[in-house]
């Protein structure tokens, strides 16, 4: 991600992707470390520069999930969930995590670097992530060829990024809605620096934003933090 920001100020077009066959220093959302071996994920940031105002700009981590759920399903034939804002599920487990940084000049967004880590052949994980990562050679039993990923992710990208180009967010909110089990009904728990909450999903507002209807039957907005299942 740093080399596609340096690229991004160096004034490389929308569309510059920045790849690596491993990284030493991966990093999650919430400051969290990624899991990134070589030769077995991918490793990609992907310069985007969006005509949005900053504050317009949240969908757009949305779609980056949408797309990357849909190539994934695409490329091994499995149906990907989607954690708000963009963990990809396969089996109820992460298989990639999603990191959106925006730069932006006034209130005018200047660019997006869209970082995308992908469990492909991984056959191992790290004993604290056992049991929540997975890979697609794990869910479906065999190895994949990243470029041919790759190329099906890309091309889903593209395809739920013109949605919010041309549609705004409100497309891009209604596909989420679709394509997530926990965008609406689902009991959650969501960890943040400023607090924790308990409830079920109550759908996302036209922002993009997660809604949670409290176990005190207060709505709240989500606007960052970690969610996870919660069982009954």
């Amino acid at each position: 991600m740093r080399e596609a920001a340096e690229r991004a100020e160096a004034g490389s077009p929308e569309g510059t992707l920045v790849i690596a066959d491993e990284q030493t220093v991966g990093r999650g959302r919430l400051g969290r470390d990624w899991h990134s071996p070589a030769r077995s994920g991918l490793y990609f940031s992907l310069v985007l520069r969006p005509p949005v105002s900053a504050a317009q700009a949240m969908p757009i981590t949305l779609a980056c999930g949408l797309g990357v759920a849909r190539g994934i399903g695409r490329a091994c034939g499995q149906q990907a969930d989607i954690r708000w804002p963009n963990d990809v599920l396969l089996g109820g487990k992460k298989c990639c995590g999603i990191l959106v940084d925006l730069t932006a000049n006034g209130d005018l967004a200047r660019y997006v670097i869209v970082g995308v880590g992908v469990n492909v052949n991984q056959a191992e994980f790290p004993p604290d992530l056992e049991d929540i990562a997975t890979s697609l050679s794990r869910e479906t039993g065999c190895e994949w060829a990243r470029d041919v990923v790759l190329q099906s992710i890309l091309t889903e990208l593209e395809r739920y990024y013109d949605v919010f180009l041309h549609r705004g967010p409100s497309g891009i909110v209604a596909a989420f809605t679709r394509a997530s089990s926990y965008a609406k009904g689902r009991r959650v728990e969501v960890e943040s620096a400023a607090q924790n909450i308990r409830g079920v999903t109550a759908g996302l507002d036209e922002r993009g934003i997660l809604l949670v209807r409290r176990d005190d039957g207060v709505i709240v907005p989500v606007l960052a933090g970690g969610v996870r299942p919660l069982e009954d």
